[in-house]
């Protein structure tokens, strides 16, 4: 830019003369800071504490310059020299390569992109795959992939070199030409902490890389820790395809009498990955069926696409088979089929043999008039899990006080209705000869003048019944129930309780009513049936947040001594958008509401992560139902603690 007689300033082209490649002195990096004192005698393998640079050239892999730039005697190089120098190499192929960059480059690489991880005692280089050993690289059968370059890790500790592909993009961007010019290989680089480097190519995707040891070792612990190796926990690969078939109608499928696993297919009844039958984890099905095998799953994509005239016989068929089941409640003992649910309960009791009406697999389904003895041991199953747990329980409801304010006569008060027992003391001068009505805290350990309120909000979603094979979800909510049901009865001067279920169906699903609580085995059992049944055959979707808004507004408008909402959850609200900031501010959305949840299911570590987003004290996570009262009674003592 100059500035001409006139006065206006013009923008004038500068020509720029290229290095000549023969130049080797030139360094392509050099760093700003010096290597630590541990990397440099590493890198040299003697002991050694000295100012150092560490530079790279075309010649060399890199160079360590030890006493520069401090120290005034002559300074010592170290290189670990190349095979061959870069400079002498052609860096341009044709096919694809060609066709992307378009050869638009005339003159020398405006940028070398080489860079130093001093605290990884590492040099990294991208390069041309043409300037790569390939044939060193990979093994003599193998077809190098197509790339857009190759990150070269000079690794000072271990004297070792390492070749990182970098997939070749798939779009070309408007700066093609421009990173044509400046960079010889199709990405541009920069170091990225002390443990990496960042690429971006010219498509514009822009990409992370670790390359430090100390770094890898950090992400590797914190992957294991997340998919839970570990403690034992399964490893699950996920692979994305499309199965390329069409759903035509949603039907119950066929019965396998020695109950082998089918993946995939349109034929039988409790499949995975199939279509048109019940089962898990494909797709047009009218409902889950969980056949106790390995599930197979089906990209959501897959399921969002089938056509509405299927989802609407499916939704039809399995609303129907849901009032049937409703109504079923015992099984023919003749089949022998184990009285339970899930892995630590055997087969479902009654969750087998498709619709209610029908004679599936010998299973003969009859109406319910009395409690069988079937029935009764079905039950003695859930209560005996639990029965520890109800004892500590009616314990921790004895111990509870009286929390809410009394309305009473306060005495001794400067303004009010004049105290009759006070006219002589306001005649002697006193002012505290009044008394007003107020709210008063109530003494410890006074009765309670109303029953406390509890909701609990149970989570009987189709998630609950898709993974309960993985983790006992559905079991564990279904324990938990019928704790809370055995443990409040003959409670009610103390706890006025209802359960409300939550699922893609709503968020108002009716289990239990305040005015009409289970008083038998059998009417709990009823629950519990209800429980599964509707995970089984609801919609996909959730109305967490929905359930609990709407919870704690009707519990605010009721009067009890305290109110509890407590939201049972599988924690699988990311896959539906829900935010955690969200559901925070739906918990504590009213003071007048202790609002609570507990994660009773988790896919890795999703509960924990999302208990630590939530307010402190307001989220249990529960993957035993053994800690459930325990966490109750966190519950009851925190807002005794809270008043204080």
């Amino acid at each position: 830019m100059a500035a001409e007689d006139s006065g206006v300033c013009q923008l004038h082209s500068i020509s720029e003369d290229s290095v000549s490649s023969a130049d080797a002195s030139v360094p392509s990096m050099l760093s700003c800071e010096q290597l630590p004192n541990e990397n440099l005698s590493a890198a040299l393998d003697q002991k050694i504490v000295s100012p150092n640079r560490v530079l790279a050239d075309t010649s060399s892999f890199a160079r360590i310059v030890v006493g520069f730039p401090d120290l005034m005697s002559p300074n010592e190089v170290y290189s670990f020299s190349r095979p061959l120098d870069l400079a002498e190499m052609k860096s341009s192929e044709g096919g694809a390569h060609m066709f992307f960059r378009g050869d638009l480059r005339s003159s020398a690489a405006k940028r070398e992109n080489c860079v130093s991880l001093l605290s990884a005692n590492q040099v990294v280089r991208a390069l041309p795959p043409s300037k790569v050993p390939l044939k060193e690289v990979y093994p003599k059968d193998a077809t190098p992939p197509m790339t857009a370059a190759y990150l070269e890790v000079t690794d000072l500790n271990s004297k070792k070199l390492k070749y990182i592909p970098v997939p070749r993009s798939m779009s070309v961007s408007p700066y093609t030409s421009w990173l044509s010019r400046v960079s010889e290989s199709d990405v541009v680089m920069a170091a990225l902490g002390s443990g990496g480097v960042v690429t971006v190519d010219m498509g514009g995707y822009v990409r992370l890389w670790e390359t430090g040891l100390d770094s890898l070792q950090r992400s590797l612990m914190e992957w294991r820790n997340m998919i839970g190796t570990e403690d034992g926990r399964p490893v699950q690969i996920t692979i994305q395809r499309d199965s390329g078939l069409d759903v035509s109608a949603p039907k119950h499928g066929k019965i396998d009498a020695n109950n082998a696993p089918h993946v995939g297919g349109n034929q039988w009844a409790g499949g995975t990955g199939g279509r048109d039958t019940a089962g898990l984890g494909g797709k047009g099905g009218p409902y889950r069926l969980d056949a106790g095998h390995k599930v197979y799953q089906i990209s959501q994509a897959e399921k969002d696409a089938v056509p509405e005239e299927v989802r609407k016989a499916a939704r039809e068929m399995g609303e129907k088979a849901f009032k049937e089941r409703s109504e079923v409640c015992n099984v023919d003992q003749v089949s022998g089929t184990s009285a339970g649910l899930g892995p630590r309960y055997g087969a479902p009791s009654w969750a087998n043999g498709g619709p209610a009406g029908g004679s599936h697999s010998g299973y003969d389904v009859l109406k319910e008039i009395d409690m069988s003895e079937y029935d009764a041991a079905t039950y003695e199953q859930f209560s005996s899990a639990v029965r520890r747990q109800v004892q500590s329980l009616r314990i921790i409801l004895d111990s509870l006080q009286a929390k809410g304010k009394e309305r009473q006569w306060l005495k001794n008060q400067a303004l009010g209705e004049l105290d009759d027992a006070k006219i002589i003391d306001g005649l002697t001068g006193e002012k505290s000869i009044y008394k007003r009505r107020g709210e008063l805290d109530p003494e410890l350990g006074s009765p309670q003048q109303k029953p406390k309120r509890l909701r609990l909000l149970a989570d009987v979603s189709g998630s609950m019944y898709r993974f309960n094979g993985v983790d006992g979800r559905l079991e564990r909510s279904m324990e938990a129930v019928c704790m809370v049901m055995e443990a409040l009865e003959s409670y009610e001067h103390k706890f006025k309780y209802d359960i409300v279920g939550h699922s893609g169906d709503g968020y108002d699903i009716e289990l239990v009513t305040v005015n009409k609580v289970p008083k038998n085995n059998k009417q709990r059992l009823k629950v519990l049936k209800t429980m599964h049944t509707h995970a089984q055959f609801c919609m996909s979707g959730d109305f967490t947040l929905e359930g609990t808004e709407a919870s704690i507004k009707e519990l605010a408008r009721e009067e009890a001594d305290e109110h509890f909402v407590v939201v049972l959850s599988d924690a699988n609200l990311e896959r539906y958008g829900i935010r955690p900031e969200r559901f925070a501010r739906a918990l504590t959305s009213d003071p007048q509401v202790n609002a609570f949840a507990i994660f009773i299911g988790s896919l890795g570590d999703q509960a924990e992560r999302l208990q630590k987003t939530l307010p402190a004290g307001r989220s249990f996570v529960a993957m035993d139902t053994k800690q459930i009262p325990q966490i109750l009674q966190q519950i009851f003592t925190s807002t005794m603690l809270s008043s204080a």
